[in-house]
């Protein structure tokens, strides 16, 4: 029987995918003003895309600004996220730097789930997890490609070893340059789920051509979706409202 993750009330790997909004404010102001927006929406979880903060570089600001979302957010799921420009984020940080932000984040306690990518260091990926699962975090192992999408074999790898690392929810998101690369993904997503997953998977096709994997990824084994309330952090989000309508169509 497959693990679920429960956070906040909310139980990810049971029932319909959980939808996920990202918070892309560059300063305190559009964050908060985010934070409050969302918190009038249907959503299930919320990701803090802190690539796109403008004082991502000072620790501090970082802790006080989680701080302040954790008070307006108080019973939302709230992942941290800094997504390396490699992956398709907005800034590019040290290894040190990534590892030093992610730890503090952790220790906070006001953060349920940090993502970790998974083409880092090894080391610095078990650290991380390890910190994480000490102070009762989990993590997801992610890995972005916006360029393609590879064969089914290699997604079913980095997907397992996403696992394999003791990532609580393994997670790839590609880009697909025809109808058939969305098959790959929605192939990939079953094999994983059906023969290896002990624990719930997200898989992403990105771009218009990729969004029935947003719609339907459920149905294939992905347990969240991620949709937008204003600025997309990746392309071919659409509107949570939309989003929530569809999955309510679908028999989970």
């Amino acid at each position: 029987m497959k693990k679920t993750i429960k956070v906040r009330g909310i139980t990810i790997g049971e029932g319909a995918p959980k939808i996920c909004v990202p918070m892309v404010g560059k300063t305190l102001t559009e964050l908060l003003d985010e934070a409050k927006r969302l918190k009038t929406i249907d959503l299930d979880i919320v990701e803090w895309r802190a690539d796109f903060f403008q004082q991502v570089d000072d620790i501090q600001k970082v802790k006080d600004a989680l701080k302040q979302i954790r008070a307006i957010l108080s019973d939302t799921p709230i992942i941290f996220t800094f997504r390396s420009a490699k992956e398709g984020g907005e800034k590019e940080i040290s290894p040190g730097y990534y590892m030093e932000l992610n730890k503090a984040i952790i220790e906070t306690g006001h953060a349920d789930i940090i993502d970790v990518e998974l083409f880092n260091e090894e080391s610095l990926v078990k650290s991380l997890i390890q910190s994480a699962h000490l102070n009762n975090v989990f993590v997801i192992i992610s890995n972005h490609d916006f360029e393609k999408t590879p064969p089914k074999e290699e997604i079913v790898a980095r997907l397992r070893r996403a696992q394999e690392l003791g990532g609580n929810l393994p997670k790839i998101a590609v880009m697909p340059t025809c109808q058939e690369d969305v098959l790959t993904l929605l192939h990939a997503t079953n094999t994983m789920y059906t023969q290896y997953a002990d624990r719930p998977i997200i898989t992403i096709s990105m771009g218009s051509i990729g969004v029935i994997s947003r719609l339907a990824g459920g149905t294939f084994g992905s347990a969240l979706t991620f949709g937008s309330a204003g600025k997309e952090s990746a392309p071919g989000q659409i509107a949570v409202s939309e989003l929530r309508k569809t999955l309510n169509l679908l028999t989970y």
